[in-house]
């Protein structure tokens, strides 16, 4: 019983919550920006690059040198692959930009801290020191 309380207590903090829910959304931002260069992006390069469909780009490799079956290194799928991570690190990137520039404002818009007692009086003095001095 005691490892089902802990387990409880562990679920439904709110960290893992929050985390559960950006990998949730996570995942279909991965799908989404998946389908924007499957079917947007790697469509407009391929009219460029001669209509050319850069993920079946693959080279054979005989078997003579693999060594029995034939091997298959599908280079252009890994180049998509790249471009997916590119484009995901890039909106993260801006979100993280956009993140920063809201916790600034905040940390702006706070008031200055009022001095403690012990600075108003040192503050005193100072200025009577200094006015003994000046005369």
């Amino acid at each position: 019983m005691k490892f089902i309380e802990e387990f409880k207590k562990f679920a439904l903090r709110g960290n893992v919550l929050d985390m559960a829910v950006g990998v949730i959304v996570g995942g279909a931002f991965s799908k989404i920006v998946s389908s924007m260069v499957n079917d947007i992006i790697m469509p407009i390069i391929g009219i460029f690059t001669g209509k050319i469909n850069i993920s079946t780009l693959s080279l054979k490799l005989p078997s003579s040198i693999a060594g029995g079956d034939s091997v298959v290194v599908k280079y252009g799928q890994f180049l998509q692959n790249v471009l997916d991570f590119a484009i995901i690190c890039l909106c993260v990137f801006f979100m993280i930009k956009v993140v920063n520039k809201l916790v600034k404002k905040q940390e702006d818009a706070k008031p200055a801290p009022k001095p403690s007692n012990e600075e108003l009086l040192l503050t005193e003095i100072r200025d009577i020191l200094k006015s003994q001095n000046s005369k």
